[in-house]
C-alpha cells in the first residue's frame, strides 16, 4: 500500500515537473519574443519647405436686370463688351465666360386696396454673367483684381472674389520632401538609439502622414490634409512615420 502511494507521488510529481518545464518554456519563449520586437525603434521625422505659389485663378460676374428678358439681354451684351476691353487692356486674352444664369424676380401685385385679392407675376429678370481668368502671372492679374471700381464706374454691376492662388507642382515637391522626411526620421531615431547604448539598422516599413500646404509662418494643421489657397507664400510640409531595427 505505501509503495503504491509512494509510486503515485512520484507519478504526480513528475508531472508537475514536467508541466513547469513546458510553462518555463512558454514563458522564456515570450519573453524571447517580446525581446525580439523590442528591438525596433519607431520614429516620425518631418520636412519643410517655403515654395510660393505658380497659378492664379481670379473670378468675377457681373449683372444686369430690367423689366423684360431682352432688355435684360441687351444690358448685359453691353457689359460684356467693357468686361472684355477691361480684360484685353491688362493683356487678359484667356478669360473664359460662362453661361448665363437667368433669374425671374417675381412677387404679388394686389389688386384691392386692402391687399387681399393679388396675383402672382414677374416684375423682372435678373441675368449674371460669371467670368474666370487663370494664370501664372500672378503680379498682373493681383493688379488687375484692384482695379475693377473702374468696371462700376462705368455703370456694370461687376463682383470680383478673392483670388484664389495654386501651387501645382505638390506632386513632384511631395516626392521629394517624403525622402527628406524619413531622413529626417533615420537621424532621430539614431541619436535615440546612441541614447540607449545600440545602433541603428536597416529601415522595416514607412508610413506615410499627412500632406500639409499652409500659408508661410502659419501654425494651422488638419488631420486630413490642407491645401491653402488664400496665400501666395506657402509651407509645404511632409511627415513619415518609420520603423528601424535595432542592432
Amino acid at each position: 500500500m505505501n509503495d503504491a502511494r509512494s509510486h503515485l507521488f512520484g507519478v504526480l510529481a513528475g508531472l508537475a515537473l514536467a508541466a513547469g518545464l513546458v510553462l518555463s518554456a512558454m514563458i522564456g519563449t515570450r519573453a524571447w519574443v517580446r525581446v525580439r520586437e523590442s528591438h525596433n525603434i519607431s520614429v516620425t521625422g518631418s520636412a519643410r519647405k517655403n515654395v510660393r505659389a505658380d497659378l492664379i485663378v481670379w473670378n468675377g460676374s457681373f449683372l444686369a436686370e430690367a423689366k423684360t428678358l431682352i432688355e435684360a439681354q441687351n444690358i448685359l451684351k453691353s457689359d460684356a463688351t467693357k468686361v472684355r476691353g477691361f480684360l484685353a487692356t491688362r493683356g487678359v486674352t484667356n478669360a473664359v465666360f460662362q453661361p448665363i444664369k437667368i433669374e425671374e424676380v417675381r412677387g404679388r401685385e394686389y389688386r384691392d386696396a386692402k391687399g387681399k385679392s393679388y396675383d402672382e407675376r414677374t416684375f423682372s429678370y435678373r441675368l449674371t454673367q460669371p467670368v474666370e481668368v487663370r494664370s501664372t502671372d500672378l503680379d498682373r492679374i493681383t493688379q488687375m483684381d484692384g482695379a475693377t471700381a473702374t468696371l462700376v464706374e462705368q455703370g456694370v454691376l461687376f463682383t470680383a472674389t478673392t483670388p484664389q492662388f495654386l501651387y501645382t507642382k505638390a506632386g513632384e515637391t511631395k516626392i521629394e520632401m517624403l525622402g527628406e522626411a524619413t531622413k529626417d526620421a533615420r537621424a532621430r531615431a539614431e541619436l535615440i538609439a546612441q541614447q540607449g547604448g545600440s545602433q541603428l539598422g536597416g529601415l522595416q516599413s514607412a508610413r506615410m502622414g499627412v500632406f500639409q500646404i499652409t500659408p508661410l509662418h502659419s501654425t494651422q494643421t488638419s488631420w486630413e490634409g490642407m491645401n491653402d489657397t488664400t496665400a501666395l507664400d506657402k509651407t509645404v510640409t511632409a511627415v513619415v512615420t518609420a520603423t528601424f531595427s535595432l542592432k
